[in-house]
């Protein structure tokens, strides 16, 4: 009896292993907002980072939330960390490209609540007058990451705070060409 019930547990748990090993191996989520600026005005601000404190969606989470900045002051090489609550974590983003008014590209590194390593990028691609901005991020998915997202979709999760972002990125920026 506990010999069939060894196997049958056994069984399931390899299942469950086979179906989380048979997930994505690769993860990407992105939003796209138009913002009624040039594409220069809306760079600057993410190029750098003092200036997402404006509209970066996790600062309002943690107004405790601890923050620091290194390297350059904007573009390829400036650094910014973070310190939160278990809704912000901590980690470190470095800004490893930067091409005016086209693509910005920061490695991002998760320490907390979960260790891992993404791409973010933003491009902006000039219409008009306006600018379509595309926020994405872009990582490789672990064992134990395809079996998180067996339960939680990356795209729900971290989609909605792009949004957000993106929103606000674009009132801070209309509002100071008005």
């Amino acid at each position: 009896m506990l010999t069939n019930s060894l196997i049958v547990v056994a069984v399931v748990v390899m299942a469950l292993g086979a179906v989380v090993v048979m997930q994505p191996s690769e993860f990407r989520v992105a939003r796209t907002a138009t913002i009624a600026a040039p594409a220069p005005a809306v760079f600057n601000h993410v190029n750098d980072f003092h200036n997402w404190a404006a509209w970066n969606p996790w600062a309002a989470r943690d107004p405790g939330m601890k923050q620091a900045y290194a390297g350059a002051p904007a573009g390829t090489g400036a650094v910014y960390t973070w310190a939160g609550n278990r809704q912000v974590g901590e980690g470190r983003m470095t800004l490893t490209e930067s091409r005016p008014s086209e693509l910005i590209r920061i490695r991002l590194e998760f320490l907390k609540p979960l260790a891992g390593v993404s791409t973010a990028e933003f491009t902006f691609r000039p219409q008009g007058k306006q600018t379509v901005v595309t926020w994405s991020m872009a990582g490789r998915n672990n064992f134990m990451a395809k079996a998180i997202h067996l339960v939680m979709n990356m795209d729900r999760m971290i989609g909605g705070n792009f949004e957000q972002g993106l929103a606000r990125m674009k009132a801070v920026v209309e509002g100071e060409r008005s």
